[in-house]
């Protein structure tokens, strides 16, 4: 048996970046017999002792198919139920809990949305996101030692939050997210550069909607909120909540203040084809919050794409923008200061005032690598003094410096 998977997603093959429309990672495995292999330790989640008793937290440990470490995985109640094999028991959290760091145990099984769960990709594996408080399955302290515990907690790109599902009965040793490409693949080798795509279908929206932990847009266009302009405190096209995931999606004027993370998230292949007043704006107050914006691309932000106001790290990669003012802001005059930092990984940049505008009197690091940059009127990294709510904050200065803006001359392509 093989593990089907119809998730759509961002793929970044050797030609470059693939956009891709499938079926949602809600219906993405076939139900069966799998053993969950975490992608930081190469161990497998397990029932120590292979008990068969209720409120046992579960382990990792090496990898050898017996009883306690084969699931059985059931679509159930819009994820899915992770039933272990020898005890018939639900993989669950403990008390129904919503709190980082909550064990995760094998326990009667009764259908609870904290036995429920999301299985959305990541790299070439999945988060496994509980479908009650929207953590992901992780090894606590993020530990590769046989016997760490297992637990739920925010969801990033750490590996020790990623899962191969590997078919108990040995006939795919290790499957990886299968995909069907409805776009070519780009030229540039994933740097940001290539093709728009074409909208298969649109929604008007006459509302925010509230995407949850995961959301899949089929590659349709999204429009209908705000007036288009720069007006402030217009209401966003979607709100994601912490530890979410929104992709394959197309925004279109008019997009309100494009997408809100309330916590860490990720928006892969998604494309704003006229950004309104922000394309994406980041919120959480955590410093260990990570953003990641795979793939994708943004055209006509007469300021900023992407709007920082929370704490923790943006990472933007493989990404394409196109006459907008600033790619990148780190608020400067927020109600509240904190630390920001991003990082740009293959960016393309077209007509654009600046990629980055940071606070550098706040701490604030802009890092960048496989920046492609068409003309010379782009700056790469602005430097400003952040500002108490009220005030405008001063630009003070602009380009590399080793500290805040972190950059060589070989990482920056002019043509």
């Amino acid at each position: 048996m093989r593990l089907a998977v119809g998730l759509a997603a961002g793929l970044l093959a050797a030609g470059g970046l693939v956009a891709v429309s499938v079926t949602p990672a809600s219906a993405a495995p076939a139900n069966g017999d799998y053993t969950l292999v975490n992608a930081g330790s190469g161990l497998c989640a397990a029932v120590p002792g292979q008990s068969t008793g209720d409120g046992v937290q579960l382990v990792q440990s090496t990898c050898a198919g017996g009883a306690g470490q084969v699931f059985t995985v059931t679509a159930s109640g819009g994820g899915y139920q992770l039933k272990a094999r020898h005890s018939g028991k639900c993989a669950g959290v403990r008390d129904a809990s919503t709190s980082a760091g909550k064990a995760v145990q094998q326990e009667g099984c009764t259908g609870a949305a904290s036995q429920t769960w999301q299985l959305t990709t990541s790299g070439s594996g999945y988060r496994v996101v509980n479908g009650n408080g929207g953590k992901c399955l992780n090894v606590k302290d993020n530990s590769t030692a046989a016997d760490a515990l297992l637990q739920q907690n925010s969801c990033d790109s750490v590996a020790t939050k990623q899962w191969t599902l590997r078919p108990a009965d040995g006939s795919s040793p290790d499957p990886t997210p299968t995909v069907t490409p409805t776009v070519t693949p780009t030229s540039g080798g994933g740097d940001g550069s290539g093709p728009w795509p074409t909208a298969q279908g649109s929604v008007k929206m006459n509302a925010t909607q509230s995407v949850g932990s995961f959301f899949d847009g089929g590659m349709k266009s999204y429009y209908g909120i705000g007036d288009g302009g720069q007006s402030e405190s217009q209401d966003p096209m979607f709100e994601v909540a912490n530890g979410g995931t929104i992709q394959n999606v197309i925004i279109d004027a008019p997009a309100g203040d494009g997408i809100h993370c309330l916590g860490s998230c990720t928006i892969r292949n998604v494309w704003w084809n006229d950004v309104g007043e922000d394309a994406a704006t980041f919120l959480s107050s955590s410093s260990s919050a990570t953003y990641l914006v795979d793939g994708g691309g943004a055209k006509s932000a007469s300021d900023k794409v992407f709007q920082h106001n929370g704490a923790g790290t943006v990472t933007i990669r493989n990404f394409q923008v196109q006459s907008a003012g600033k790619l990148y802001r780190a608020c400067g005059n927020c109600s509240t200061s904190y630390q920001r930092h991003v990082v740009m990984n293959g960016v393309t940049a077209r007509s654009t005032s600046a990629l980055a505008g940071i606070n550098t009197n706040w701490g604030d690091t802009a890092r960048f690598s496989r920046i492609t940059v068409y003309g010379t009127s782009t700056s790469i990294c602005d430097k400003y003094k952040g500002v108490p709510k009220g005030s405008e904050p001063t630009k003070i200065g602009s380009g590399a410096d080793g500290t805040n803006c972190i950059y060589s001359a070989s990482d920056i392509t002019y043509k």
